[in-house]
């Protein structure tokens, strides 16, 4: 699996000047504030870039001044800027540059770039625009940098909208774009997890649980030892489980129960509890078949009982062998069951500015003869909590 091994941001709210190394696992941890859910929504950003949605993602997030940093630190802080680099087997990284800056109320694309180190003078040059200037790299008849020929929509990246040549920067472009973001599931009384679904192929749940039970029962019936995993892992949380069941309650619509020895009568999704659904859920995300090559999820603890932890500990370190996970907690019980390489402690600097650490960057070894991971941080020596 090829990684997007590094990301650089300057000046999206708190992440002034960002220089982060990632891994398959990554799990952000600390206060409020500190900048955890800015670096998943910058990673959703640039997935917006990659599949031609980003007006779109920068109107939900309110508009591009309202995420522009303003912490005034840097007179030129007049834009923002991302890259982002990927791994390729036997090459040099592609490297993915994005700067957007304020243009009364709406935005710019000032400098967009995907480049290739192949051992020149200069980075190979796949795509390269200013302002609106587009120019792509032609292989098959022009074989040089050539100007987009149709319509170009000035409000998207080049990125979603060159034509797609190579195969290395296809498949970055692929794997940016497929890049889910998972927020706290929606386990209110008429929420989608909580409902029938009507039966489809499903290979995720869903981000609001809309397919978790399409999901799971795509599974048995495709993967008997995947769906015999979700349920050990049940039975590990849940020692009463017995098993999940789905009868139908129209046509084309399945239920889901969950039989218990407590109970002479299986449980509808509506009548179990808030942390019992959201851990389904995540054992079923973690677990399906069709993850996406980055996946995000926000506070995945909401909910849990501290003795699941460890359970979700494991099943992201298994996710992470198929899908890069970035994780954003502030569950310090969770961190206890983490490795100082998995987790990257963020602070607030004294000058409002946010700045993550890994964990195994701090010289823990002897501390953590006596202290776990959890209280470790709690003491703020991998990171402030302030």
């Amino acid at each position: 699996m090829n990684l997007f091994e590094q990301i650089k941001i300057r000046s999206f709210r708190r992440l002034q000047k960002v220089d982060l190394r990632l891994k398959s696992l990554n799990v952000l941890i600390g206060a409020n504030g500190s900048g955890k859910t800015s670096l998943l929504e910058v990673f959703s950003l640039l997935a917006a870039s990659a599949s031609g949605t980003l007006a779109k993602t920068i109107s939900e997030f309110g508009g591009i001044n309202s995420n522009l940093s303003n912490l005034g630190i840097v007179a030129s802080d007049d834009q923002m800027e991302f890259q982002l680099s990927r791994a390729v087997e036997n090459q040099k990284p592609i490297q993915y540059t994005l700067h957007i800056e304020p243009r009364g109320v709406d935005y710019s694309l000032s400098e967009e770039q995907l480049s290739q180190d192949r051992g020149q003078p200069n980075p190979f040059l796949h795509i390269t625009s200013n302002y609106g200037s587009i120019q792509y790299f032609e292989p098959m008849v022009e074989k040089r940098l050539v100007k987009p020929t149709w319509h170009y929509d000035s409000s998207e990246s080049a990125l979603s909208q060159v034509p797609r040549m190579f195969a290395e920067p296809e498949e970055f472009r692929k794997q940016l774009a497929s890049s889910t973001h998972y927020h706290v599931l929606d386990v209110s009384a008429k929420a989608p997890v909580r409902l029938p679904q009507p039966m489809r192929h499903a290979t995720l749940p869903g981000r609001n649980g809309e397919e978790l039970v399409s999901c799971l029962y795509m599974i048995r019936e495709t993967d008997e030892s995947r769906f015999e995993s979700i349920e050990d892992t049940l039975r590990a949380g849940f020692p009463s489980f017995e098993r999940l069941n789905f009868p139908p309650v129209a046509a084309g619509t399945l239920a889901m129960t969950w039989k218990d020895s407590t109970s002479s009568n299986p449980f509808y999704m509506h009548q179990l509890s808030e942390g019992t659904l959201r851990f389904l859920w995540l054992v079923t995300l973690l677990q399906s078949p069709g993850l996406t090559s980055v996946t995000m999820i926000d506070e995945p603890e909401v909910s849990l009982h501290p003795e699941l932890l460890s359970l979700l500990a494991d099943l992201f370190r298994e996710a992470s062998t198929r899908t890069q996970l970035i994780i954003a907690t502030h569950a310090d019980r969770l961190v206890r069951f983490l490795k100082p390489d998995e987790v990257i402690a963020t602070s607030v600097e004294e000058d409002g500015t946010a700045s993550f650490a890994w964990g195994d960057k701090f010289q823990l070894d002897t501390w953590l003869q006596e202290f776990s991971l959890d209280q470790l941080w709690q003491m703020g020596r991998i990171g402030g909590r302030s």
